[in-house]
């Protein structure tokens, strides 16, 4: 049997379960562009880095992620698993709360335009970010694609996590967000780079290879995806009434200048605390710190 020349993996449950609901119009789209594919549904956290592992490595060599932010980090960190990631692209056709990613990449939000794209021989070659952390007594690794980070970020998707899946875009963040910063406490923490230390009490420490985070916060308005670069942003020791008032300059980017904010460039970041310090990439929670990340420049192809 000829096998078809696109892998489709779609989150039923991306998008406050909404893709399920979506998928019969998006495949329809796909079909009527003249795109050959077929397609598997996730069953769970984890399920999209084998389903895309194995078709990367069983042959199809242009795999699309219908989902969130966390279906294109899974999709992409099976293809980058497999035995032939060098010569497999990404596809992404955003159905998630967040949409994020593809803000840097400038994929379109609505399916319609972004199945239209699908068919497109453009290929974008972006840096992929690694991050090391702990997790129940294990040292574990895992790819992002857009953005990673450390302290308070971590906590409110910890707390969005544990919010009722209703609604879409930044709804999510925001009640996360003010979910955690009931009990949340800055912590003490030591950041270095290849040529920096920065230490002292923080808020937040954002790596960030993309440049949106928080369903359009502009977090790391400087990142490129094709820099070979991280993007360090750390938030010092920032009052929780300060961080309310602040907020809207994080959507505009103008963040980045206030006092109480550092951004470094870097190839290589380490943070440690004595305190507990919660991890998160691309949306994800993942463990605690002590915690590394590193760029692996041009690591994966995006179809745009």
């Amino acid at each position: 049997m000829t096998k078809s020349l696109v892998k489709v993996i779609v989150n039923p449950v991306a998008g406050a379960y909404a893709t399920r609901r979506k998928w019969p119009l998006i495949s329809k789209i796909l079909e009527r562009i003249g795109l050959s594919f077929d397609f598997q549904y996730t069953e769970g956290t984890g399920h999209a880095i084998e389903l895309a592992r194995v078709a990367a490595s069983d042959g199809y060599r242009y795999l699309v992620a219908v989902g969130g932010d966390g279906t294109v980090n899974e999709v992409a960190n099976g293809i980058l698993h497999s035995t032939n990631a060098s010569s497999t692209a990404l596809g992404i056709v955003s159905t998630g709360t967040g949409s994020d990613f593809i803000r840097s990449v400038g994929i379109a939000r609505d399916f319609p335009s972004a199945c239209s794209v699908l068919t497109s021989s453009r290929r974008l070659a972006i840096d992929v970010g690694v991050v090391e952390y702990q997790s129940k007594g294990q040292t574990l690794q895992r790819f992002f694609v857009n953005g990673a980070g450390a302290g308070f970020d971590a906590v409110v998707v910890e707390e969005t996590e544990r919010l009722p899946k209703y609604f879409g875009g930044t709804i999510p963040y925001l009640g996360g967000l003010l979910r955690a910063l009931l009990g949340y406490k800055n912590k003490a923490v030591v950041v270095n780079t290849e040529d920096k230390t920065m230490s002292g009490r923080v808020l937040n420490v954002v790596v960030a290879n993309g440049g949106y985070m928080g369903g359009g916060m502009h977090i790391a308005p400087k990142a490129k995806l094709s820099d070979s670069l991280l993007d360090v942003v750390m938030v010092g020791d920032m009052g929780k009434l300060e961080l309310i008032k602040e907020l809207p300059t994080v959507y505009k980017g103008t963040h980045i200048y206030h006092p109480k904010v550092r951004m470094v460039k870097a190839k290589h970041v380490t943070i440690t605390s004595p305190e507990r310090l919660l991890v998160h990439a691309d949306g994800e929670l993942l463990g605690e710190s002590p915690v590394s990340f590193w760029i692996v420049p041009a690591a994966l192809s995006i179809v745009v």
